[in-house]
């Protein structure tokens, strides 16, 4: 097991093939001269942005040269069985956008950083020499993934950290989503976290099944452990097909929220191909022909739609998955984005449900134990604390009487002690969460009026918001989202005048 510094380690790549190299690539700023240069070196010069991008401005003049000088550099690496990890310590851009192959496609990792004294990348860091019990990195490597699968099958693609090796065939699909034309995949590096979304298609001669039929897929991995050692997983799974002509066969079987993580998968794919106006439009589209076909109403009455159990959280999960860095590009830079996506489409569901919906909980002198509560802006009240994971952030919010009585140091006295037990509870509810996630997220303190409380305001939903675009308890709050509830309801409206 290598490690080699950046130069060194590009330039030895053809001659290590087989052997399990590592690169860290640690940079603190674009790269202004070679091949790979995203920006010049004039001052007056600036990194591009996404209406850069849009209007192929001047500041675009490098991208697409670098973006093919680095997906030469990921096929020499994956050649190699080479894994590429990028950390970027910087206040702004250093062109993770064109860099993105050398991580993606070898399973490597991105890691975004203001600093390299951070203490998120020194725990990061950390992490990533983590041993298990026998001493043993808690890494794979040169993994190799065989899709078997019935003849009714067809095979898409799949969208993750991997390569497609071209293998053909005839279940392979002439619709290509991800890395597809294939029915093997490379992983460069794994871990307990790495997951691959694979999406497939019945076979235009089986579009009319027998109901009760049985599909087979069978995934043969194979991969190098830390240890040295080959290890072979195959899972096998078996699914009977619904009746063609009864629809709601597949409602027992549908998981929301595997569902809700592959259509963000999908959605990813299509942003980096198209404008990210045009993936919500067809988001919303998917999400209104899904609800019109399961959902229980009588047609042209919105007060008779009924979604079942297995439904039910759909909706919302598309509703946070719009309005999250995503698909949408607005407040966020280039490099951010692709972090953003790269990062969810690594990882595993509940992770990824994480990044999408974050979870909210509540502490209040009431019940200083944990309560969920809704990603609502009226949770956040003068008198309770909140806590919010998004995966990128560990957010602990004081309410306004909160934050006044820790000023006074209410909770330095004796007389106070139930004050100081209620703040040090999503103190090391944090702690915990922090301890057991790579990258280590960020912890950020805030509170009503502070600059970081945008972090929690810009995921709630703004239900409770008048003319002026305020709120009761909660102070100034100014978005052009719609709220939940006028989401829902323009939904239900459009899939009761949908024809099934």
């Amino acid at each position: 097991f290598f490690f080699f510094k950046q130069k060194t380690a590009y330039e030895m790549l053809r001659s290590l093939v087989g052997s399990e190299m590592c690169i860290r690539d640690s940079l603190q700023g674009p790269c202004s001269i070679g091949p790979g240069m995203v920006v010049g070196q004039k001052l007056e010069e600036t990194i591009r942005s996404f209406l850069d991008i849009q209007k192929e401005s001047d500041n675009c003049k490098y991208s697409k040269k670098a973006t093919k000088f680095y997906e030469g550099l990921a096929q020499r690496a994956t050649e190699a069985q080479a894994v590429i990890d990028i950390f970027g310590f910087t206040f702004d851009q250093f062109g993770l956008m064109e860099m993105k192959t050398l991580n993606e496609q070898t399973g490597g990792y991105a890691l975004l950083q203001e600093s390299f004294t951070s203490p998120m990348f020194k725990e990061s860091f950390k992490k990533l020499f983590e041993t298990d019990e026998n001493g043993d990195l808690r890494m794979g490597f040169a993994a190799k993934i065989q899709l078997l699968a019935s003849k009714d099958i067809l095979v898409h693609g799949a969208i993750g950290q991997c390569i497609s090796l071209k293998s053909g065939g005839p279940q392979v699909s002439e619709t290509v989503i991800g890395e597809g034309q294939t029915t093997q995949w490379y992983m460069g590096g794994l871990d307990r976290c790495s997951t691959l979304g694979f999406y497939f298609d019945l076979a235009q001669q089986t579009k009319e099944v027998t109901a009760g039929k049985v599909c087979y897929f069978q995934f043969k991995s194979t991969y190098k452990h830390s240890s040295g050692k080959i290890r072979l997983r195959v899972t096998t799974v078996a699914r009977k097909f619904s009746d063609p002509n009864n629809i709601f066969d597949l409602v027992p079987g549908f998981d929301q929220e595997a569902a809700c993580v592959l259509m963000a998968r999908l959605g990813i794919f299509k942003a980096n191909q198209e404008e990210s106006i045009e993936v919500l439009k067809w988001l919303d589209r998917s999400l209104i022909r899904i609800v019109s076909k399961f959902a229980d109403y009588k047609k042209d009455d919105p007060g008779s739609f009924r979604l079942s159990k297995e439904f039910n959280l759909y909706p919302q999960f598309m509703f946070h998955l719009r309005r999250g860095h995503f698909l949408q590009t607005f407040g966020v830079s280039p490099d951010e984005s692709v972090y953003f996506r790269g990062t969810l489409c690594r990882e595993n569901t509940t992770n990824s449900l994480v990044m999408i919906q974050p979870a909210l909980l509540q502490y209040s002198l009431d019940d200083p134990t944990p309560i969920p509560v809704h990603l609502d802006i009226d949770s956040l009240k003068n008198n309770v604390i909140l806590l919010l994971d998004t995966y990128f952030h560990v957010i602990i919010w004081h309410g306004d009487h909160i934050q006044k009585w820790k000023e006074q140091g209410y909770h330095n006295q004796p007389e106070y002690e139930n004050l100081k037990l209620l703040l040090d509870a999503p103190q090391e509810d944090a702690k915990l969460i922090i301890e057991d996630r790579f990258p280590v997220p960020k912890l950020v303190i805030t509170y009503p009026g502070e600059g970081l409380e945008r972090l929690l305001k810009s995921r709630v939903n703004p239900s409770n918001t008048n003319a002026n675009n305020m709120t009761v308890q909660s102070g100034n709050y100014i978005t052009d989202d719609a709220s939940m509830k006028l989401f829902m309801d323009q939904l239900i409206k459009l899939a009761v005048q949908t024809l099934n």
